[in-house]
């Protein structure tokens, strides 16, 4: 049986709660992201995100010095995966909203594509591996 060292870590939200003068909500958001005192921070450990895995090695207390295996895409940062198939899907919205008649020319090309995004954005929504597709969308 293989032994593999794993890194999982979970996002811990830190906030803090202050008042600001300013000319309009806007003005008063741009303030509070530009000021840099932490020193009232709050942790709110209720709304954690989900553990996911940032690091596989080949071995024993492998990490940083063994060798680094790829992470299945299931086991990645949800946000993150969501986030790195929003360009492909936008390329694909792109193709045909630009395209004459509402269809490329090579039809049967783009909905292989577009096929392949549709399975993989479900398979993100479902927590499941990225399919294996001849479409190319990744």
């Amino acid at each position: 049986m293989s032994i593999f060292t794993i890194e999982t870590t979970y996002r811990l939200p830190v906030y803090r709660q202050r008042s600001y003068e300013a000319e309009t909500l806007d003005a008063a958001c741009a303030l509070a992201i530009a000021d840099k005192g932490w020193d009232d921070e709050k942790s709110d450990v209720e709304t954690s995100g989900a553990t996911y895995v940032t690091g596989v090695w080949d071995g024993r207390d492998a990490a940083y010095r063994g060798r680094a295996l790829i992470i299945p895409s299931q086991f990645g940062e949800q946000v993150q995966r969501k986030a790195d198939h929003f360009e492909v899907l936008l390329g694909l919205l792109n193709v045909f909203a630009h395209a004459p008649d509402a269809e490329p020319a090579d039809g049967p090309f783009w909905r292989q594509r577009l096929d392949a995004a549709i399975a993989k954005g479900e398979a993100i929504l479902a927590d499941e591996s990225d399919p294996q597709a001849a479409g190319g969308a990744s």
